[in-house]
């Protein structure tokens, strides 16, 4: 007797995987990928579980998707001409600022503080009037200009130059460090989320690795055949190139805000327009804000021991080298192989630590390895040992925690990116160089040497670290607002939420 149909046969089986097949597209959401079937009779026991999606070579190497391919090579050729500008220049401005010895230097760090001051109510003023191209034009085009006079004056008026004219240079240069990286890492915090900036920032940081290594190169093979006032006007050129690819990378970088495709022409308006507010917004948001307060201390905390460092290093170097040329040589081949481990830790470990471990155990390393090489120094005492813990410094500070630091700026608003962003790498940057420069100078006038210094540095290492911590966790919840206060007012430019997990979440899966 033949049986009767079952409503668990072939044919309502394939009608079963025909309906699922139309249903998935819409019901799947938009970041998983659509579940596929084999041509034939379906497995049911896999029907709940897709076939592990095997990553793409840029997402298996670097953690990089596709569509993010482009802004990041953008991003990174802008940070390559950037820091190649700088060392370009920088060998002069440490060779000229040691010519009235260390005291000299000292003074230097005070006349910078002051004018760096002096400047961010100017640029705080351009933010809140200008586009943020227009603004990011002006910074850039001013010290286009300026390099233009100083070449003028080396090209047409040689002996106007001294020791005066190198102080200017020195106080010049180093605001000028300091705005050009500010501005640089300001729009990517603007432009790339917060899970972007942990995974992307270090990778980005590759391409100012490696035109930091290409400038100082650069340097040895024009300063002979072009001369050194040349070499201003080279600098130039690649100020020009940064300011072209900030251009270019707010057009194809993703939008935050969610209005914007990546590769749109312009943004949405609120995003296009000027931020407006007062001049002085930035140093009230770090003074209201407990978050950006942390920021500020520990960038203030980390310039003072590197300062320690520097004061170190520049007077062992004094008592290695006499003259221009070899102080020059010895600080330069410091430069070149700290950039080397830079460019190693950036593409092996960074993007993988702030991964694995989150941003407050990545803000920690950096003042436990300064408090292990200090002792280290301490120890043995010898220059190949200042070398190498400057080397280390530098390398996890620029590898390492500098991606990590960015990332902080990546949950607050964007009148914070800019305007508190600024007073804080640059005037908290260089209040804590004077007090690193003052501190290690009256250690030395009372004979501490280097055993007062480690005394002194430990402790600030442990409270450093401690803060970094800090900062992780206070970043992460901000991340990760409560339901309640994601709609409620913020009450101030420091009180803006900051994007929600699932907008960051949606963002990053473009």
């Amino acid at each position: 007797m033949p049986s009767a149909p079952s409503a668990f046969g072939p044919s309502a089986n394939s009608s079963a995987v025909r309906a699922l097949r139309r249903a998935l597209p819409d019901e799947l959401p938009t970041h998983a990928p659509a579940a596929r079937t084999e041509p034939g009779f379906p497995r049911m026991n896999r029907t709940t579980t897709p076939a592990p999606h095997r990553p793409s070579p840029l997402q298996a190497l670097f953690n990089l998707r596709r569509e993010e391919a482009g802004p990041v090579l953008v991003a990174s050729l802008f940070f390559f001409c950037v820091l190649t500008a700088l060392m370009l220049l920088r060998p002069a401005r440490d060779a000229l600022g040691m010519e009235r010895g260390i005291e000299g230097i000292r003074w230097l760090f005070i006349g910078t503080a002051v004018v760096t001051l002096a400047v961010n109510p100017l640029f705080g003023w351009l933010v809140a009037r200008l586009r943020r191209l227009q603004f990011i034009a002006a910074t850039y085009g001013f010290f286009v200009l300026s390099l233009v006079g100083f070449w003028a004056l080396l090209s047409f008026a040689p002996g106007a130059i001294g020791q005066r004219s190198g102080q200017v240079f020195y106080v010049w240069f180093s605001v000028f460090n300091l705005f050009v990286t500010m501005v640089f890492w300001a729009l990517l915090a603007d432009r790339f989320s917060l899970d972007q900036g942990k995974r992307l920032f270090a990778l980005i940081s590759v391409g100012g690795t490696l035109g930091a290594i290409f400038g100082p190169w650069l340097t040895s093979r024009l300063a002979e055949p072009l001369g050194t006032p040349s070499l201003l006007l080279v600098a130039c050129g690649f100020l020009l190139l940064a300011l072209a690819a900030a251009w270019l990378l707010v057009r194809v970088a993703p939008d935050r805000t969610g209005t914007e495709a990546p590769g749109a022409d312009v943004g949405s308006a609120t995003e296009a327009g000027p931020i407006g507010g007062s001049a002085w917004a930035g140093v009230r948001a770090v003074l209201r804000s407990r978050y950006l307060t942390g920021i500020a201390g520990y960038i203030m905390l980390m310039t003072v021991l590197a300062t320690c460092i520097y004061f170190t290093r520049l007077q062992m170097v004094a008592a290695a080298a006499d003259g221009l040329d070899a102080r020059a040589a010895i600080m330069g081949n410091i430069d070149m192989w700290t950039q080397v481990a830079v460019l190693v830790l950036q593409f092996t470990l960074t993007g993988k630590i702030i991964q694995r471990f989150g941003l407050g155990v990545t803000l920690a390393i950096l003042p436990v390895a300064t408090a292990l090489g200090f002792i280290g120094l301490a120890i043995y005492g010898s220059f190949a040992a200042l070398i190498l813990l400057e080397a280390a410094n530098r390398a996890v500070q620029r590898g390492i925690t500098r991606p990590a630091r960015e990332a902080l700026f990546t949950v607050v608003s964007r009148e914070e990116k800019y305007k508190a962003k600024a007073f804080v790498d640059t005037f908290m940057y260089r209040v804590g160089d004077v007090v690193g420069a003052q501190a290690e100078g009256v250690l030395g006038r009372l004979g501490l040497a280097m055993g007062g210094l480690v005394g002194a540095v430990v402790p600030l290492a442990l409270a450093w670290a401690a803060l970094g911590i800090w900062l992780g966790r206070a970043q992460a919840r901000r991340s990760t607002p409560p339901a309640d206060a994601a709609s409620a007012p913020s009450g101030g430019a420091h009180q803006d939420p900051p994007p929600s997990a699932a907008h960051t979440a949606a963002s990053s899966a473009r």
